[in-house]
């Protein structure tokens, strides 16, 4: 018998929910010193509280923003040759799960034995578990607060047997090539031996344009889904910054092959928060968000760079997405 869906999501609440009380001294630090260093930063996970997980949804859904509707373009083309490269029966754990949905569309393709969800943002997790558990009440399913970006603990409860990572939607454009190694590594290091590997969605380079566009929409949905980072980043550090006193900016920078987003200063201003203060000069910047865009040998790399093997791609007939199955080699 397993464990009832609330329960598995209360212990895990308290095990790693990275809002809890006890991180709130390693939050502030983080937090702090990336605001006082010469140029300005803040972490992307910060953007991703409860208001900010419905503002991406939001994106998602934006014409400008083709990362989502393209990478589900391939799934559905291709989605039967994945789940054979995949097959059925695994552990899947999807990182930064969100509302559950893009894993949600593989389950009848998957067919997987327990279904793990994690994410940075607990309440907005909690809320999309309980509704998927209602639709699939045949996989045993559970929840992790967590901030996997630097760890990944996985409690008991996940199966060891076939663990397979799905992170789709280019999330890992996030980490810098060297950092993304070490995460993937990670991963590696948690996926079993014997049939574990990982499906991820990676964003291919294309006109600068279109990524312009992606990441700096019309309606200006991107702009507020940036710009409430500075809200929640007040209610985490106990901060005074003025949300009405920033203005969102993203780009292409073609020589580093990412986008980037930043929060740009409107006038001159001082910002406080719990053991620090910072003046901000007009037109200053806080660089929140990396998107890095690769080629496909140049991720295929990666991957293989961080011990997986066998990695079989699929694409959109314009070449602008991937979405890539790497098996553990093994040991």
């Amino acid at each position: 018998m397993t464990m009832p869906l609330a329960q598995h999501l209360s212990d895990f609440h308290r095990l790693a929910n990275p809002s809890a009380a006890s991180a709130a001294p390693a939050t502030i630090a983080e937090i702090s010193s990336g605001l006082l260093a010469r140029a300005a930063w803040t972490s992307p996970k910060y953007l991703y509280d409860t208001l900010g997980s419905k503002l991406f949804e939001a994106i998602c859904a934006l014409p400008e923003y083709y990362p989502t509707r393209t990478e589900a373009a391939i799934f559905a083309r291709h989605g039967a040759d994945i789940a054979h490269a995949v097959g059925p029966g695994s552990t899947l754990i999807d990182l930064g799960a969100g509302n559950c949905a893009k894993a949600a569309s593989l389950f009848p393709l998957l067919h997987p034995a327990q279904y793990v969800a994690v994410d940075i943002s607990y309440d907005f997790l909690s809320e999309s578990l309980n509704r998927l558990q209602q639709r699939f009440p045949h996989i045993e399913m559970s929840g992790l607060g967590l901030d996997f970006s630097s760890r990944l603990d996985l409690p008991a409860s996940v199966r060891d047997a076939r663990r397979v990572f799905f992170y789709p939607g280019s999330s890992i454009g996030n980490f810098a090539p060297e950092q993304a190694i070490a995460f993937l590594r990670r991963l590696r290091a948690n996926a079993d031996s014997d049939g574990g590997g990982l499906l991820i969605g990676v964003d291919l380079v294309k006109d600068d344009a279109i990524l312009d566009a992606a990441y700096d929409d019309a309606l200006g949905v991107t702009a507020a889904f940036n710009l409430n980072m500075l809200r929640h980043v007040n209610g985490l550090i106990g901060a005074d910054f003025d949300v009405r006193a920033w203005r969102h900016h993203g780009f292409f920078n073609a020589g580093e092959s990412r986008v980037e987003m930043h929060l740009e200063a409107r006038s001159d201003q001082v910002v406080h928060w719990q053991g620090g203060q910072r003046r901000f000069a007009k037109g200053e910047r806080i660089h929140t968000e990396d998107s890095y865009k690769y080629t496909r040998a140049g991720f295929v790399g990666l991957l293989e760079q961080a011990g997986f093997a066998t990695v079989q791609v699929w694409t959109d007939p314009q070449q602008w997405f991937a979405v890539m199955y790497a098996r553990v080699i093994r040991d």
